[in-house]
C-alpha cells in the first residue's frame, strides 16, 4: 500500500474516532439521552483505547525532547523502550555584566539532549527553567537583582513532583533529577524521597554527579591543561561561558564583549570564537559522560 493511502486511511481514523469522542461528550452534556457515569467513562475509555491503537501516520521527528514531539511520537518512543525520562532544573537569576539570566537553562539544553542521546533509551523532560532563587520579602539572594525569579521551596518541589508523576502516568519507569544550579539540589533530591515513597517499580533518581563543578575544573586543568586565573568577580568563569557558547554565543554577549576589548573571564581569553566553542564541547561531553555513568550506576540499584 502506497504511503500517500496510508495516510489517508489515517486520516479517516482520526476522523471517526473524533467523531466518537464528540459524540461521548454530547452525551456528557446531556445532549443526547442519558448515559450513567459509568456508560460515559467506558465509552470514553473505548474512544481513548481506538486513538492509542493508530498508528502515527507520518515518519517521526528525530528529536529526544517531550515538548518537540507530537503525542504519537512520545507514544511510540516510549512503547521502543525509551522508559527513562529526564527532568533538568536550572533558573533564571543574575550572572554578572555578561551572561544571560537564563545560563543554567541554556547549559541544559545542550547537556539534557547529550545525555539522553547516550543513553539511548530516554526522552527530555522540558525544562524547569524557574527554581529558588532567594526570598521575595524581604528580598534575598539573586532575587535582590534585577531579572531574577524565585519560587518558594515548596512550590519547586510540588512542581518536580507533578512532573515527575506525570511522565510516570505515561509510562516511563525512571524518572532522572538533574539540576546546574546549586540552590536546586535539595529540593530535587526531596522530591525524588517523596516520589519514590509513594511509588511500586516506578523509581525517582536525584543524580548529584551532573552538578560537579569541582570535578568539571579538575578535568580543563588536568586533562586540557587550562587553568584560570585572578577571579573578576563575577558570578561566572570560563566553564560556563564556553559550555553556554556552545548552545548560542549570544548568550554570552561574544560580540558585544569582543567590540568592548571583554573577551575574557578570570584570566582566560574567550576572543577565539571556535576555539572557545571547541573547549566548551569538551567539558560539556565530560559532564554527559559522567552523569550517564552515575545514571546507569543508579538505576542498577534494587
Amino acid at each position: 500500500m502506497k504511503k500517500a493511502t496510508k495516510i489517508l486511511m489515517a486520516m479517516v481514523i482520526i476522523a471517526l474516532v473524533t467523531g466518537l469522542t464528540t459524540h461521548v461528550l454530547a452525551y456528557q452534556r446531556g445532549g443526547r439521552g442519558n448515559m450513567t457515569p459509568e456508560q460515559r467513562a467506558e465509552r470514553q475509555r473505548q474512544a481513548i483505547e481506538q486513538m492509542y491503537a493508530m498508528e502515527r501516520p507520518i515518519e517521526a521527528l528525530d528529536s529526544v525532547w517531550i515538548e518537540e514531539l507530537t503525542w504519537m511520537e512520545v507514544r511510540d518512543a516510549i512503547a521502543a523502550g525509551k522508559t527513562t525520562a529526564i527532568v533538568g532544573t536550572g533558573g533564571v537569576e543574575q550572572n554578572g555584566p555578561f551572561l544571560a539570566t537564563g545560563k543554567h537553562n541554556y547549559v541544559l539544553q545542550g547537556a539534557c539532549e547529550g545525555i539522553a542521546r547516550k543513553l539511548g533509551n530516554a526522552l527530555c523532560a522540558p525544562i524547569i527553567k524557574l527554581v529558588p532563587e532567594g526570598s521575595h520579602n524581604p528580598k534575598s539572594g539573586a532575587m535582590l537583582y534585577s531579572g531574577s525569579i524565585s519560587l518558594r521551596q515548596e512550590t519547586f518541589e510540588m512542581v518536580l513532583e507533578d512532573v515527575g508523576e506525570s511522565l510516570k502516568q505515561h509510562g516511563f519507569e525512571h524518572i532522572i533529577f538533574i539540576g546546574d544550579s546549586g540552590g536546586n539540589q535539595t529540593g530535587m533530591g526531596n522530591a525524588a524521597t517523596a516520589l519514590n515513597e509513594r511509588w511500586g517499580e516506578t523509581r525517582a533518581h536525584y543524580v548529584s554527579e551532573f552538578y560537579r563543578y569541582r570535578d568539571v575544573f579538575s578535568y580543563m586543568e588536568n586533562e586540557l591543561g587550562i587553568v584560570e586565573g585572578e577571579n573578576d568577580g563575577h558570578h561566572d568563569d570560563y566553564v560556563i561561558t564556553t559550555i553556554m557558547m556552545v548552545t548560542d554565543p549570544e548568550t554570552v554577549r561574544y560580540q558585544q564583549r569582543l567590540d568592548a576589548g571583554l573577551a575574557s573571564i578570570n584570566g582566560l581569553s574567550i576572543k577565539d570564537k571556535g576555539k572557545s566553542i571547541s573547549t566548551g564541547k569538551k567539558l560539556l561531553q565530560f559532564r554527559i559522560d559522567t552523569t550517564v555513568k552515575a545514571i546507569k550506576e543508579v538505576m542498577e540499584r534494587p
